[in-house]
């Protein structure tokens, strides 16, 4: 779904899983917060397509609890393609382990939602104006200047690579499968009806969540996960 209201102003992608809660966010962002524009996925390949399709996106805001976040590697590979979009987790979580994770991974922010509306709407007004924000008692997990220059100036949270294929996300299970196969990207393309720059990302977030740097390499890992789905 997507809202327009007027040209020139900040363009937000809202990824959640929950659509009662992302109509929710929506309201908030153009009522509250100026956006003029409001896109929506629910899942992480979703969040990667819309991302590619539309690269005017200025904040693209995303829950960790909704499918394909499990890993912090998946936050790393959309701050380091898409540099200029601004990244905020909002979660139901307050965990440390999984703010430190996202701030880490080079997210501008995370917000509870537990913090309810008017929390929520200073939260990210102080993202909105350049700052990292982070809930008040875990203030000092993490310098403004480490999150603000993202992966490449802070420790990406290393997570094991998965041990199956319920490790990936779905898009990036059909771009596995089809590697494998010895499909070029243009083959993959095709074959999942994407565009061939969309398959390159999934194929960038598949090589980090796997921990590989080669399509070789990729094989070799997918191989091992599917001999450990079929091996007693």
């Amino acid at each position: 779904m997507s809202h327009q209201q007027h040209p020139g102003g900040r363009t937000a992608l809202v990824v959640d899983d929950d659509p009662f809660f992302r109509i929710a966010l929506s309201k908030i962002l153009i009522d509250r917060l100026g956006c003029v524009e409001i896109i929506e996925a629910a899942s992480f390949d979703g969040a990667l397509e819309r991302l590619v399709e539309r690269p005017g996106i200025s904040v693209a805001l995303f829950d960790l609890a909704m499918p394909g976040m499990s890993s912090p590697s998946n936050l790393g590979v959309i701050r380091e393609t898409f540099p200029q979009t601004m990244v905020v987790m909002i979660s139901a979580s307050s965990a440390r382990a999984d703010v430190i994770s996202a701030l880490q991974a080079g997210a501008h922010g995370y917000v509870p939602k537990s913090l309810g509306v008017a929390g929520i709407v200073a939260a990210l007004q102080t993202i909105f104006e350049g700052k990292i924000y982070v809930p008040a008692s875990l203030s000092d997990v993490v310098t403004a200047g480490q999150a603000a220059d993202g992966p490449s100036s802070a420790t990406l949270s290393v997570k094991s690579p998965p041990d199956t294929l319920d490790g990936l996300t779905p898009r990036q299970r059909d771009v596995l499968i089809r590697l494998m196969d010895g499909m070029s990207n243009k083959e993959i393309a095709r074959d999942l009806k994407l565009g061939e720059g969309t398959v390159k990302i999934h194929m960038a977030a598949l090589f980090r969540n796997l921990g590989v740097k080669s399509r070789a390499a990729a094989a070799v890992a997918g191989a091992r996960m599917a001999q450990a789905v079929t091996t007693p």
